[in-house]
């Protein structure tokens, strides 16, 4: 008798994970983090696509009763995709945990850089800009009775250049300025969206005035007098952000915020605001 017939088939394994749990206590989030993957993006000026590599974390609630969630269940939903995740996957793939995971909540985010091109304003001289975008998509949304209910929220980080008015104002000559980092994340109406670039413009136009990755002489200086001519607080930034997002109908909410990396002082400058747009309606 061979081996394998003496010890007869082997015993199922232990499902330790799924043992329950005497505690008591949910998990709100629970998975894997920082996973390096492959994203394709359409890109609406030419109708082509833009590829680029996202650090990736996925997340699922656990119930009070359970030990642990199965680790492996999420690379195995993300390797679905095996060559590259389309932007328009996000919320498939928040679907498809929740499903393999038995969750009743699960949860997608995406980090990655994204190149947009942009001329030189005076000599038109061709360039790349590169921003910090963020995807954040979640399946089955605690405190929503349906088992489909859905959110995302699209997310940027755009470089630019703030002037200081006070200085300005206080100067014989000259004002101290600053490159300026804005953020904002949006939330659409439900079968709304918007492209990067879109989103992108109207951050961009609220500083003192935008940064480009190739300039002249002649469009540094048109750049350097733009931003004299359109002086900024922090706050005014912040506050022309909000007033942009307002007027745009697809965003139902947004957080906004500008840091101001000061030339001048050994601290930087901050501001934020938050508002839901639905709030208002009610």
């Amino acid at each position: 008798m061979t081996s394998t017939g003496r010890q007869g088939a082997a015993a199922p394994m232990a499902d330790v994970q799924g043992s329950y749990d005497a505690r008591n206590i949910p998990i709100n989030k629970v998975g894997v983090k920082g996973i390096r993957y492959p994203i394709t993006l359409h890109c609406p000026a030419t109708g082509g696509r833009q590829h680029t590599i996202a650090e990736v974390n996925m997340y699922v609630g656990l119930p009070h009763y359970q030990k642990g969630t199965h680790m492996s269940r999420f690379l195995e939903v993300l390797n679905k995709h095996h060559e590259s995740v389309r932007s328009d996957q996000v919320m498939e793939i928040c679907h498809d945990m929740k499903h393999r995971l038995e969750a009743e909540e699960a949860h997608l985010e995406l980090h990655f850089p994204y190149f947009i091109d942009k001329k030189a304003p005076v000599t038109g001289q061709p360039g790349k800009l590169d921003v910090e975008v963020s995807f954040e998509g979640v399946a089955g949304v605690a405190g929503q009775p349906e088992s489909n209910a859905e959110d995302f929220i699209l997310g940027l980080k755009v470089p630019a250049t703030s002037l200081c008015p006070c200085s300005k104002e206080i100067s014989a000559y000259g004002a101290h300025n600053q490159r300026c980092l804005m953020e904002v994340r949006v939330r659409f109406q439900p079968g709304k969206s918007m492209w990067i670039e879109e989103l992108f413009d109207i951050v961009e136009r609220q500083a003192s005035t935008r940064v480009f990755a190739v300039l002249k002489r002649p469009d540094e200086k048109y750049v350097t007098e733009a931003a004299y001519d359109n002086p900024k607080f922090v706050e005014d930034i912040v506050r022309d952000l909000a007033v942009a997002l307002d007027m745009e109908e697809r965003i139902v909410w947004y957080q906004v915020k500008s840091e101001n990396f000061e030339s001048i002082h050994n601290h930087n400058a901050y501001a934020f605001i938050e508002r839901d747009k639905r709030d208002a309606r009610a």
